[in-house]
């Protein structure tokens, strides 16, 4: 799978074993995959209240904490975005611009 980045200082490396938990390969969709191979953190867990800018580079934000932008981003199945943000938080969009998010540190 091919990582873009969104940051100029990005490496793979601040990801850690994120990019392990997912594979094109395996047809289960992204939040699945997340949850099956994260099982040692207590899996794939989406988190309320929080907002998502699209129009601001996908800008997430917990109410009364700043806006976190995303460092990097990769697509699954050629129909899922995954956005990877600093402090192992994770957002997972569809193409109908539903989405999830949660924290895997």
């Amino acid at each position: 799978m091919m990582y873009v980045p969104l940051h100029p200082k990005f490496d793979i490396e601040h990801l850690g074993f994120l990019p392990g938990f997912l594979d094109d390969e395996d047809p289960d969709p992204a939040q699945v995959q997340l949850d099956k191979h994260y099982q040692h953190g207590g899996g794939y867990r989406p988190m309320q209240n929080w907002s998502l800018d699209i129009a601001d580079g996908m800008t997430i934000q917990y109410p009364g904490d700043r806006p976190l932008k995303p460092i990097a981003y990769t697509m699954l199945h050629d129909k899922e975005l995954v956005f990877f943000y600093p402090h192992a938080f994770v957002l997972i969009i569809q193409k109908d611009q539903t989405w999830v998010i949660a924290r895997m540190d």
